[in-house]
């Protein structure tokens, strides 16, 4: 009796998170399968039956995949629409395809952008205060003198991005990728850096007062010029 309840248990199927190409048919589709909509592109079911799921993408006309294993690459989210539904209210755009995006000088604080494609986008001098950045690729993004303080970026992607001046007072960053990131002069007060990937960035004048470096890859990096007081 107890080897068949533990080999229930082993195979049950845990709650799948699926990504859709198309937010509206993200939509549908989770009224079809019973699912929770997350506002964007993702879909949340507790039991993901695969030909249920392609029945239904093909219904919608749209593609699927899991979250983890692929990223459902969305159309281009312009920087007007962005900036309109965060006008009116909105804060979720997980997933959203932002790639070489405007966006500096804007307030976008405590906005959903997790899993977001930031590649090569421009936010500098951008108000990110508590925004949820986790799993989002900011590879070379600009993002001087940004305000991420208290903003979730676990498992970031931020290689060779420009961090110059920026405010990451209290920030998540465990397990993030910093790797040849410019930090020169930003302040990371409190931060938590915990197995972050530091291997190259360029820590010139910034203040890492409290920062939590535990397990932290810290190769090629200089930690001399930081201040640390």
């Amino acid at each position: 009796m107890k080897l068949i309840s533990l080999n229930r248990w082993f195979n049950q199927k845990k709650e799948s998170v699926l990504l859709f190409d198309s937010i509206a048919a993200a939509n549908e589709i989770a009224l079809m399968l019973d699912g929770e909509w997350d506002g964007c592109n993702g879909v949340v079911v507790a039991n993901c039956d695969e030909i249920a799921v392609d029945t239904a993408a093909k219904l919608s006309e749209a593609r699927w995949c899991y979250q983890g294993a692929e990223k459902a690459v969305l159309v281009q989210l312009k920087t007007d629409e962005l900036l309109r539904r965060y006008a009116i209210g909105e804060r979720i755009f997980i997933n959203a395809n932002l790639r070489c995006a405007q966006l500096a000088s804007t307030k976008l604080s405590q906005i959903n952008l997790s899993y977001a494609q930031l590649t090569m986008a421009e936010v500098s001098q951008t108000d990110l205060t508590q925004a949820n950045l986790a799993q989002a690729d900011l590879t070379q993004a600009n993002l001087r003198g940004v305000d991420l303080s208290q903003a979730q970026l676990t498992g970031a992607n931020l290689n060779q991005a420009n961090l110059a001046q920026a405010n990451l007072r209290g920030a998540n960053l465990v397990k993030a990728n910093l790797t040849q990131v410019n930090l020169t002069n930003a302040d990371l007060t409190g931060a938590n850096l915990a197995l972050a990937d530091l291997t190259g960035v360029n820590f010139h004048s910034c203040n890492l007062s409290g920062v939590n470096l535990a397990g932290a890859k810290l190769i090629e990096t200089e930690l001399a010029y930081a201040k640390q007081c």
